[in-house]
């Protein structure tokens, strides 16, 4: 549809010495790429299947990236570039019940510290069990060479945001940024998160749910200490010293409802 286009970046690629970091750069900074996926009415009739380019894609992010980002948005992601593969969280035993008669690979020990948040391109990968998480959010079991991933949505992909271990250890730390930051009120702490998950202000209607949802779970933790001992001890971070526990497991459900937004996973 725009061969012109195509011979323009075609150019632009070998002048600049076949450098592919800087052709990407090019394309995702240009205009078009950053245009909105929404759309009115009388685009969508002159254009409903976006031949001419008159607006962004929406898609929703690739298995890792949604992992980065909820590492991202909670301030828990490591900037370190390069070193070996890094074993994030995954379930207990996993590699014993795959096993594959590789004792190299018949425990799995999970990292430490800052490994334990690298970005999703260092994760090991297992040939045959890959992370299930990644699995889940379509990567793929790297057993055979694949073009394309597959776009799925399913009811597990909700669950894994809800209650993986390293999305609810997410959760936590977000919230004790959203707590953590200079606003001084309930309001405009909510505000703040969201606009940190999502890129942008909440509704009324949305600011009101939240802070409804966080009066009702703040209730709830009060009244059962265990419960929101549980829940703020969850992931290998340490939590800093508080007397605000309850306040903490309240926010962390809202922080775990703001990074299920489809606004938080999704391009749009």
């Amino acid at each position: 549809s725009h061969p012109e286009l195509l011979d323009w970046l075609a150019l632009y690629f070998s002048e600049n010495d076949w450098n592919i970091r800087s052709l990407i750069k090019k394309i995702v900074t240009s205009h078009t790429y950053k245009q909105k996926s929404l759309f009115g009415d009388e685009k969508n009739k002159i254009d409903p299947n976006n031949t001419y380019l008159a607006r962004g894609s929406s898609y929703r992010l690739p298995a890792e990236m949604i992992r980065n980002n909820a590492l991202a948005v909670s301030g828990l992601l490591s900037e370190k570039v390069g070193g070996p593969s890094v074993k994030p969280y995954q379930p207990e035993g996993l590699w014993k019940e795959k096993n594959t008669f590789s004792l190299r690979l018949l425990e799995y020990k999970e990292s430490e510290g800052e490994d334990l948040y690298r970005r999703g391109m260092y994760t090991f990968i297992k040939r045959g069990s890959p992370p299930p998480s990644l699995v889940t959010f379509d990567a793929t079991s790297r057993e055979i060479c694949t073009i394309k991933r597959e776009n799925t949505s399913s009811p597990l992909q909700s669950l894994i945001l809800l209650n993986d271990k390293q999305f609810v250890e997410a959760s936590r730390v977000f919230a004790q940024r959203i707590l953590g930051s200079q606003e001084k009120n309930l309001q405009e702490q909510i505000k703040f998160g969201f606009r940190l998950a999502t890129s942008r202000w909440p509704k009324e209607s949305e600011l009101t749910a939240l802070i409804e949802l966080y009066q009702r779970q703040l209730n709830y933790y009060e009244k059962n200490k265990p419960a929101a001992n549980q829940i703020i001890q969850v992931g290998a971070s340490k939590m800093k010293s508080s007397n605000e526990i309850p306040k903490i497991a309240a926010m962390t459900l809202v922080a775990n409802t703001l990074l299920n937004l489809n606004e938080s996973y999704f391009k749009y």
